[in-house]
């Protein structure tokens, strides 16, 4: 052990807290020592030469000498294949049972030899030695998988696999979950374990507490989407093409999945970004949708009682900022147990969330796994009775692991288990008794305190996995996503009038049906804020569309030009947070002086402004997967220069967001696409593509507007109204508006609207009702008008 890791545990937790991490460093070494067999001599298999194919629905079976290749062509475009059986379900991803087969989609022999699958969208060709090509109908190359590899133990047990393929040459990488070295990945290898970093975190750490096997890859052939079903521990390592290398070639860009066992399956959905996601949220479910008030500005306290939460929300309502929710981070729990709260801090808790709400402020708490280990205790005693084995996540022995964290010695359900998600889940009515509305999941990689190595449960920890049974390097990366399902059902049960909100500091594939997530712990700095970008838009990728930072960083006060830049930056996030771990100053506007204090206020109120906003966006990406916060390329994916830009992003399809994510700026660069755009501060208009330089003053920053974009805002009465920036002579525009149907289950109406200029006015439409416009419309990019 290092003793550098020693002093860094005590330091974080404390000396006994310390020690105990020491103990439960040994405890997972030795658990492990003892259950887990070395893998000892390793046979190498390849599938072999191609011996024939049989027909079946949307595509069919292609057999080698040692393997087979199943090819199935989903309804709505999606790819699946897999390696020796393996069948799409059961998968924790999938919503429902996945996707019928296309019945348009056949088998049939190819020219080369091998066979292909020919369908709307892909054409799948698999070679006589099992590599696998993607093309389009126009049959360009998107992928080339290689013929995999699996390494089996001589003494029987799982096979562990490498899946290699090469994209083309100007391919770029993104996906994999929450990086904060993205949006774009580079060179180098990201592994598949969600983890704790340990207290902060910045661009050069990995893994995060987020990882998923979702690469979303851009090149001049198109966009497309790989996803390798399969949350066992692993890894991706990928390299970056490159145009004219040798000899005037390209050299391809390349990918190499190495799995630790499990099947080797693999879905893909092709086409442009806004379809790429619709067809992944096809498969996966759609995002659930946050209560609008979950769209409003919200604020975090680590400690404190009841006079703190009074002083901290009075501080808002007295200097005019608006807030929506304040959370509650476990510092507040009785002695850090899950499911209490200090009732010496919080003697009239129903009473104080009562009053908030009224005030438009709600409670909500954040929650861990952990359950401390102690006979008396409410929750460990009932969860001791689930089922015949009890809730908790056992060893081989069958005994109860044990893990250290904030209460102490504690033991961890087994998400994995219906009855114990069910139980769970009726758990949170105490929560909502005592005035909390919705949850946050924190710890949930899930966490145990460790003075060396990896701060995680044994991995030869035992989990049900629905019954099939199996260890913790199975379960360990859809353990929170677990969580998060049981504690959206649990509150869907509990309160079905009322959409719930939960967000979640880890998770997988498909956690977007449960509710959001947010960054965890990022270090405070200025790389800091370039990661909660990089993290935001990386997940919007993945099919997680609600997110967001926490503003100022969580290890250490932020200057007060970090915290102001920061907070403008969270401002057009989806999750808008502010928070810090305990001990790492306050996050207050209020607490940088006056000069932040009146620009936050600022940013405060164009929030608010775009609420409406907000709430069409919210309504759009559960209807189509898109995701609120966009890369640049997303409407230009053929450009490449945009494909590189990394210090902006969309806001929908009508704003290009500038954040300033250097110290000192008061100016910056912006690479525009296709187009014209309105700075909307000086209503300056620019034509992309282009790079141009605005004005970025510590009051803001740059924001611009697509010509022709409607916009859904606030306006001054606090009623809808419609902000229109004027199209170009001779062309459209046009935007979409879902009103705010309230916080249950009504369901979206679409408005779909449309602008053009004529004879220098701006008409704007809306689709069927005669055109009628029932909003007030605010006309923008053009001198003032009558």
């Amino acid at each position: 052990m290092d003793g550098r890791d020693l002093v860094r545990s005590v330091r974080m937790v404390g000396s006994v807290q310390g020690m105990r991490t020491v103990r439960s460093a040994w405890r997972r070494r030795r658990a492990d020592a003892r259950a887990l067999v070395g893998r000892g001599a390793e046979r190498a298999r390849v599938p072999g030469l191609l011996i024939g194919a049989e027909p079946g629905p949307g595509g069919g079976v292609v057999r080698f000498a040692r393997s087979q290749l199943l090819v199935r062509v989903a309804v709505g475009g999606a790819v699946f294949w897999s390696w020796d059986g393996a069948g799409p379900l059961p998968s924790y991803a999938l919503a429902g049972d996945g996707p019928d087969s296309d019945p348009r989609a056949r088998l049939e022999p190819d020219a080369n030899g091998g066979w292909r699958v020919v369908s709307e969208r892909l054409t799948v060709v698999v070679s006589r030695h099992g590599a696998v090509e993607l093309r389009t109908p126009g049959g360009v190359l998107l992928r080339r998988e290689l013929p995999p590899r699996w390494w089996e133990p001589v003494a029987g047990g799982g096979a562990r696999w490498v899946q290699r393929s090469e994209v083309p040459a100007d391919a770029r990488f993104f996906g994999l979950g929450g990086r904060a070295g993205g949006p774009r990945l580079r060179e180098g290898t990201y592994r598949l374990w969600n983890s704790d970093p340990g207290g902060r975190f910045g661009p050069g750490d990995d893994p995060l507490h987020l990882t998923m096997p979702v690469q979303v890859v851009v090149s001049d052939a198109g966009t497309h989407l790989v996803f390798h079903d399969n949350s066992w521990s692993g890894g991706v390592a990928l390299r970056e093409g490159e145009e004219g290398a040798g000899s005037g070639h390209d050299r391809p860009g390349s990918c190499e999945v190495r799995i630790d066992g499990g099947p080797l399956r693999c879905w893909v959905v092709a086409g442009t970004p806004a379809r790429v996601l619709q067809g992944w949220t096809a498969l996966t479910g759609a995002p659930a949708l946050p209560p609008s008030w979950a769209l409003g500005p919200q604020h975090a306290l680590g400690s404190g009682g009841e006079q703190e939460v009074r002083r901290v929300v009075a501080g808002y309502r007295e200097r005019g900022l608006p807030l929506s929710v304040l959370h509650l981070d476990a510092g507040h729990h009785d002695a850090h147990q899950v499911c209490t709260a200090g009732r010496d801090r919080f003697p009239g808790l129903p009473r104080l969330a009562d009053e908030l709400r009224e005030d438009g402020v709600r409670l909500v708490p954040v929650v861990g796994p952990a359950v401390r280990a102690s006979t008396g205790d409410a929750v460990f005693d009932s969860g001791l009775v689930v089922g015949t084995e009890g809730a908790f996540v056992r060893d081989p022995q069958g005994a109860p692991v044990l893990g250290g964290v904030w209460p102490g010695e504690c033991v961890y359900p087994d998400f994995t288990d219906p009855l114990v998600r069910e139980w769970w889940g009726a758990l949170y009515e105490e929560w909502l008794g005592q005035g909390f509305t919705g949850v946050g999941h924190g710890t949930n990689e899930p966490v145990a305190f460790s003075a060396f190595g990896d701060p995680s449960l044994p991995r030869s920890s035992r989990h049900c996995l629905e019954g099939r049974g199996g260890d913790h390097r199975e379960a360990r990366n859809v353990y929170a996503l677990a969580m998060a399902r049981a504690g959206y059902e649990g509150l869907r049960r509990l309160r079905p009038d009322e959409r719930p909100f939960l967000f979640s500091r880890s998770g997988w594939a498909g956690m977007q049906r449960y509710g959001g997530a947010w960054s965890g712990d990022v270090a405070t700095g200025w790389p800091g804020l370039r990661a909660s970008l990089a993290l935001v838009l990386g997940l919007g990728l993945c099919g997680v569309p609600y997110s967001g930072p926490d503003v100022g960083g969580s290890d250490g006060p932020p200057s007060p030009e970090l915290y102001l830049r920061w907070f403008q930056l969270g401002s057009y996030m989806p999750f808008f947070r502010t928070h810090a771990a305990i001990g790492a100053g306050r996050r207050e506007p209020w607490e940088f002086g006056p000069e932040v204090l009146g620009h936050a206020g600022r940013a405060l109120e164009e929030r608010e402004r775009m609420h409406p906003y907000f709430v069409t966006l919210s309504q759009l990406a559960r209807l189509t997967g898109a995701p609120y916060v966009r890369p640049v390329w997303w409407g230009a994916s053929g450009d490449r220069e945009l494909r590189d830009c990394e210090d902006a992003f969309l806001l929908g399809d009508a704003l290009l967001v500038a954040p300033v994510l250097e110290e000192g700026a008061d100016r910056r660069t912006v690479r525009l696409p296709r187009g014209r755009w309105y700075d909307t501060a000086t209503g300056q208009a620019y034509e992309g593509p282009a790079r141009v330089v605005v004005d970025a003053p510590l009051s803001r920053v740059p924001v611009l507007a697509r010509a022709g974009a409607v916009i859904p805002v606030r306006g001054p009465e606090g009623l809808l109204e419609l902000e229109v920036w004027a199209p170009p002579s001779g062309r459209t525009g046009g935007g979409l508006v879902v009103r705010d149907a309230g916080d249950g289950w009504a369901g979206a109406q679409v408005e779909r609207y449309t602008s053009r200029l004529l004879a220098g006015r701006v008409v704007v439409e809306r689709d069927g009702d005669e055109g009628l416009v029932p909003y007030p419309v605010r006309m923008r990019g053009l001198p003032a008008q009558p």
